[in-house]
This record gives structure tokens, sequence and C-alpha cells, in this order.
């Protein structure tokens, strides 16, 4: 049996930089077949004309599709379905994902191109249902799926989630495996949870992965990050859970691994302001953390509390000065257009930006996600419908009628309220001693800003105490190569794939 994988993204993203990346969840689904001895091709088709996606099928004609669905792209995956039905007539084809899981109904409509939705997690369930399909589509004795029989929508029991999430296989190792994809690129992104310990009224997450937090090994995480580098040559990597630091001791050791072992990386991961403290976050630092993300939304108690945050301002300034005071780049997300915000509310929000001094930032206006206790009160209130999702071709459904002005405001604080102050890394060496993490954060300010001097000084600090760390070599290479010392910058760059011979940006500038 053939097994086709795959993922197209909306129309507003196709001309993303990373158009070439798919869901990770998709990615452990390939991984996880292919374990099981299934042959699984992983094709990502987003930015592809129709015709080059119907020469793609006919060639390599699966009997089992399985299509990620989300919301930004719930039509363009129903319009995928369809030309699969129509080119692959005896072909299951099966559909889930996060808008999949909460929006079954909407897909299982008389005359659908889908046989079978998934809800939730996938792994076990899509091996049964690949299983199952290899003999006749009946589904009803398979856990954790809805489908349509006898003109009537049927949902069967809750399957189970998996408790050890260490058996989950590496996806990078099977990324050869697939079409439209950037293997390097998509390994860059690593999972190492699911589910989250809060409760936003925004966020689906609890009630896709359920209320409990599973974790990841460390060990399991550092072998993968291991597996990357060498296979890959990846030295950045971004760590992409709702809550990273959810279990403190996990991190803890998680960091111990990687300086022990001399992994040598920068990462990033997002987090909570109530789930970090000072001993956390310089073991982060000095394993290589560069950036942390928080989930700020607001600097209003009242729309945090509307929001569900279980946060306040006093807490969230706590977290963001501790993590500028120990020289982690700050990047935050802000919600904006909120119904029933207030002048004042914006103010607060402007206020705390100017009090923090985020490095970055993002800005969203509020919308609606199915599954989130957002969404459900709109339709308990007759704010919006059930059926919104289907009728609507809006990527995203914002909560606003009319929205922008809020983000544009939010967007110009976060521009001008970055951190000026050189000194703060001095300070920094002194309160952890040598960190190439501070170095590298160093470099790049000074490069910004033209002052390569002291860039240069403090590149070649990591190479004189770490030799054989390629930050060191890599980014002094990109300051030669910026200067016109060409043929400094390649001897760099050598000595870069001496250390890590796959580094993709060192093979280029060769």
């Amino acid at each position: 049996m053939k097994i086709l994988l795959t993922y197209q993204s909306g129309l507003p993203h196709r001309n993303d930089p990373y158009i070439s990346i798919v869901p990770t969840g998709l990615c452990y689904l390939h991984a996880y077949l292919l374990e099981a001895g299934y042959d699984s091709i992983l094709a990502n088709f987003s930015a592809w004309p129709a015709s080059r996606i119907r020469q793609e099928l006919l060639t390599i004609h699966p009997d089992f599709i399985g299509i990620s669905q989300w919301t930004h792209n719930r039509h363009c995956s129903l319009d995928l379905a369809r030309i699969c039905r129509r080119l692959l007539p005896d072909s299951t084809i099966a559909m889930g994902g996060g808008h999949a899981t909460f929006c079954y109904e909407d897909i299982l409509v008389e005359g659908s191109p889908v046989d079978v939705v998934v809800l939730g997690e996938g792994e076990d369930t899509l091996l049964e249902l690949v299983a199952q399909a290899s003999k006749e589509k009946e589904f009803q004795n398979i856990a954790g799926v809805a489908f349509r029989s006898n003109g009537t929508i049927m949902v069967t029991a809750v399957r189970k989630n998996l408790e050890e999430l260490d058996r989950l296989p590496l996806p990078a190792r099977y990324l050869d495996r697939s079409i439209g994809c950037d293997p390097e690129l998509q390994s860059e992104f690593i999972v190492t949870t699911r589910g989250c310990p809060s409760t936003c009224y925004f966020c689906s997450s609890p009630d896709f992965w359920g209320r409990r937090v599973r974790f990841r090994s460390p060990r399991a995480i550092v072998e993968e990050i291991q597996y990357i580098r060498q296979k890959f040559g990846l030295i950045y990597f971004s760590i992409r859970d709702d809550t990273f630091t959810a279990d403190r001791r996990r991190v803890l050791e998680f960091c111990s691994l990687l300086q022990k072992q001399e992994a040598n990386i920068l990462w990033n991961c997002q987090s909570r302001v109530n789930a970090i403290d000072e001993e956390l976050v310089i073991e982060m630092k000095r394993a290589g953390c560069e950036c942390i993300q928080l989930g700020v939304e607001s600097g209003s108690p009242r729309i945090l509390q509307q929001l569900g945050k279980k946060i306040a301002p006093a807490q969230i300034e706590s977290a963001c000065t501790l993590i500028r005071e120990v020289g982690i780049n700050l990047s935050i997300y802000l919600i904006s257009d909120v119904p029933g915000e207030t002048g004042e509310d914006m103010r607060q929000t402007i206020e705390l930006v100017r009090h923090i001094h985020p490095d970055d930032g993002y800005v969203s206006p509020l919308a609606y996600y199915p599954g989130t206790r957002l969404y459900k009160d709109a339709v308990a209130s007759g704010n919006t419908t059930p059926a919104v999702f289907a009728e609507s071709r809006q990527a995203a459904l914002y909560v606003a009628s009319a929205s922008g002005q809020p983000s544009a405001r939010l967007l110009k604080e976060l521009a001008k309220n970055r951190q000026v102050d050189p000194e703060r890394f001095k300070i920094q060496k002194k309160r952890l001693g040598y960190c190439y993490t501070t170095n590298v954060i160093a470099a790049e300010w000074y490069r910004q800003r033209g002052e390569y001097g002291k860039a240069e000084e403090e590149l070649l600090e990591i190479t004189t105490l770490q030799p054989g760390n390629p930050w060191g070599w890599f980014l002094l290479g990109d300051l030669y190569s910026e200067l016109g010392r060409s043929k400094k910058a390649k001897e760099l760059y050598a000595r870069v794939l001496s250390i890590v011979p796959q580094h993709g940006p060192s093979k280029a500038a060769q």
C-alpha cells in the first residue's frame, strides 16, 4: 500500500519565505508510518499550480491520502481533497489537524471527498486506518475518528493519547522521503512537548492535546539535536512547544546535557511569564538559548483577564526584566483589537512595552479558532455562528469587524523601544562569566551599528576560548565577508566545515 501525507497552505501564505515548511505533526505521522513498515511519502503542495499537483498525484498514485487541515488552509485542503477524489476515486482520503478535529462536520457533508477525519493526536489512529483501508472502508471500530455512514456523521470513542513521547521516531530521519519540502529548514523546528499547562481563551491547544502536558526526555531531545546537527549541519534550532519551560527540572537537565556534550548550538523557545526564574534563564543562556518568546498579549489587567491569561502586568515586567538582565533576546506576542478594549487599555499596553524594551515582537488581531473558549462563547452568545468557518473565505476570522489601527500602534512601539545600552554586555559577562551566547548577541548588536572592531573582538573571544565552537568562526567569516575580506572569510568558513561538515551556509560560501 502506498500512502501520501500532504499539506497545502492557503492562498495568503503563498509568498511566505517558509513555504517549504509543513506542520511538524505531519512529519511525525510520516516517520511513524515508515517505522511501522508502510510505504509513505510526505508532500508539500504549497504554491504548486493545480496542473503540477495533478501530475504528481497520478505519478505517486497513492492508495491512502492523509491531508493536514488547519484554519488558514481549510478551504484549500478541501479543494485538494476534491482533486484527489476525481483523479484517484478508489483511494481512501483522510483529513486531520487542528481545524479538522473541531470542524469535522463541515468536512463530512453530503458528497464530501473525505472518507474519514482523524480527531486529535493521530499516530496510532492513522496506523489502524491504514491497516483497515487496505481491506475495506469501515471505520466504526477505530477510536478517534469521525466518518459519514448512511447519511449520518458517526464519531467513535475518544482515543487515549500516547503516554511515552520518546516512543516517537525522529522526523529528520525520514525527510528524504518527501517532495516539495526543505529537509534542512524543516529540521530547524523541533517539538519536545504535547499540550500546554495554560487555558487561554483564544487557544485550542488544551482541547486538542488534552489538559495534561506530556514531555519528551532531555536525553531524547539532545539526541535529536545532535542527529540533525550531524546530518544537516544545523547549529540553530527553534523549539516550538507552547510552553517549553513547563517542567523546569527537565529544562535544567536538557541545558546540562547540551553543555556536557558541547553541542554549541543556538536556539529559541516559547514560554510564559510565570514559568521562568533566574536559575533557569541563566542555564538556558549558557546552553545557547538566544531568544525567549513570551505571550504577553496586553498590559491591561482587564484585557488579560478577558483573554484568560491568568497573569498580571507585574509578572510580565518581572519576567521581561529578568530575561533582559541575563542577556537573552526578548520577543513578545501581543493581541490587538479585543472587543471592548478602551483607550486606557491601549495606553497600559504601550506603557508596558516602553518598560520592558523587547528586542522583537508580533502583534495579531484577536481571531476566532475552533476549539477555543473564545469561539465557543461567541457561538453561545450569538456573536458568530457554527457555520462561520465553512462560509467565510477569509484565512483568519478576526473578532473585531474592523481592525488594523491598534496593531499599527503597537508595532510602532515595538520598533522604537528596543535596548540601546552597550554597557549591558559587560554586566552580563560579570554575572555569568564567559558565555558564547553573550558574545554572539553582542557581536550582532555591534555589527548592525557598524562597530566592526568591537564585533570582531567578541567573536575572536569565542574562537580563542572555544575553538571547537562553530559560531565564532562562522560569524567572523560573515563579518569579514561583509568587510570585503573574502579570502580570510573563506578560510573561516572552511574552519566551520571542519567542525560541522554539513553546515549549509559555510558550504555555500566556499
